[in-house]
């Protein structure tokens, strides 16, 4: 079964918290252009090679000075920096913050093994080296109270710059899609992601719409009843028959599995 376990991350060789405009009328693979800055806690993770950064994971911005994204985004020996703001990443827009990461600010879960994704705990927190600066394009998520499960089809939406099918382009307009929630039960089923899904992940969509490489430690978003948004997920790993393949959802980390590591490590530093 690991062998179908496939990390969304793409190295990118060549070239009032919860609040958003984005409602949910309309309906990243099959995905459509998010309205620009309706995701503000949305950012492009990016690393330094050749003297040029590029894409390579989304994440979420928690507090003006922390961003969440994936363990297996991060690797010791790179140089990173968080794009804040961004959109369309093929042009400058104006909002665009571009923020440094020092090397010792990188703070991947104690019990993350990047030999084994199906083990779960594939979330990091990154520190800013200076604040994020608020406004109407730039947002930190909420996150949903510790334990918190959502039900069955929960309809909630992935954003991100992943590929728009597998081994298809990278876009340059922040995507989105909706994917609903399949809980446990059902996508631990044998026929579907049976051993390899834990009770500390959310799995969200299906065959149709997905996420894929590039989306890797970007956020789950999912309404509440009063009509702000929280992050439920950080995207961890589709199958690697395919990004949307039958059975097989797009697997997160739950984020209410991990309130407390998250606080810890911010009180911390």
């Amino acid at each position: 079964m690991l062998r179908l376990l496939s990390p969304l991350l793409f190295v990118a060789l060549a070239s009032g918290y919860g609040q958003t405009s984005f409602h949910p009328s309309s309906r990243v693979v099959n995905g459509e252009d998010a309205v620009p800055y309706s995701w503000p806690w949305q950012i492009s993770l990016q690393y330094e090679k050749d003297g040029k950064f590029s894409h390579t994971c989304g994440g979420t911005l928690i507090t003006p000075d922390w961003v969440l994204t994936a363990g297996h985004c991060i690797s010791s020996s790179r140089t990173y920096q968080v794009v804040l703001g961004e959109y369309d990443r093929g042009v400058y827009e104006g909002p665009e913050q571009v923020i440094p990461i020092n090397p010792g600010d990188l703070f991947v879960h104690p019990k993350w093994n990047s030999n084994c994704v199906s083990c779960g705990n594939d979330i990091a927190l990154i520190k800013l080296s200076r604040s994020a600066q608020l406004g109407d394009t730039v947002q930190p998520a909420n996150l949903p109270p510790a334990g918190d499960i959502l039900p069955n089809d929960a309809p909630c939406y992935i954003s991100g710059w992943g590929r728009l099918s597998t081994g298809g382009p990278l876009p340059d307009k922040l995507q989105q899609a909706l994917l609903p929630v399949v809980d446990y039960q059902h996508c631990s089923r044998w026929d579907w992601w049976g051993f390899s899904v834990k009770k500390t992940m959310v799995c969200a969509g299906g065959d149709a719409q997905s996420g894929c490489n590039g989306d890797s430690g970007g956020p789950l978003n999912c309404p509440t009843e009063n009509g702000t948004w929280q992050v439920h997920g950080v995207t961890s790993f589709v199958s690697s028959l395919g990004c949307n393949t039958l059975k097989k959802p797009t697997v997160f980390t739950r984020v209410s599995a991990f309130n407390d590591w998250i606080e810890e490590v911010i009180a911390s530093h």
